[in-house]
């Protein structure tokens, strides 16, 4: 998706419906930052404004999302289009997800075994209480960090069912208290009701 061109065309329409992104970000609840933005190409809106936001600007989604008016001769091959295309970034937005999830397990891992390290080195002169303190901060920002590193493992792509196939995002639950080795998590599938080691996988088919 062209962010330029959508930005144009929001821009357009606000004009037309002689709007001025103060007008159009108080009816949407946003700041108007966020209305210039999107008209720069700098960023697209969120998807739970966009339905409110073709709704002000009498357009469809679609053409929202083609930065165009579009004539019903080629609406479903644009639609097509636009699914194809958002698919993709959200497989891309997934992988950097996931990536990210790894910088930050061993940007708090690594301080974490450390700091534990010194505190458990007997030779080292130091009174208890700042024994505590030292692993206190080292565990406590991995603890932390290691579970939004669930949520990430939850939320980006999938889990595929070794038994039948079926890909699925599992609850935040299932995906904490799985036995797992890396990415692949001994769950129950929702389709099949069995269960398998479940792989990661980025894309829904």
């Amino acid at each position: 998706m062209n962010q330029i061109k959508i930005g144009e065309f929001i821009a357009s329409q606000r004009i037309s419906h002689n709007l001025t992104q103060a007008t159009l970000a108080e009816k949407l609840g946003i700041t108007d930052r966020a209305v210039s933005k999107w008209e720069r190409g700098k960023g697209l809106p969120d998807v739970s404004l966009m339905l409110d936001l073709c709704e002000i600007l009498e357009i469809t989604v679609n053409e929202l999302l083609c930065g165009e008016v579009i004539t019903m001769d080629n609406y479903n091959k644009e639609l097509e289009n636009n699914l194809l295309e958002m698919v993709k970034q959200k497989e891309e937005s997934d992988k950097k997800l996931l990536r990210t999830e790894i910088m930050l397990c061993v940007a708090t891992g690594i301080p974490c075994l450390i700091t534990m390290a010194i505190a458990a080195i007997p030779s080292i002169q130091m009174v208890e209480w700042l024994r505590t303190v030292l692993i206190f901060i080292g565990l406590v920002p991995f603890l932390a960090a290691g579970f939004y590193a669930i949520k990430i493992e939850q939320t980006a792509g999938y889990y595929k069912c070794k038994k039948c196939g079926h890909r699925h995002v599992p609850t935040y639950n299932n995906v904490l208290w799985a036995p797992h080795v890396n990415r692949t998590r001994y769950m129950r599938c929702p389709k099949c009701n069995e269960k398998s080691w479940q792989k990661k996988v980025i894309s829904k088919e």
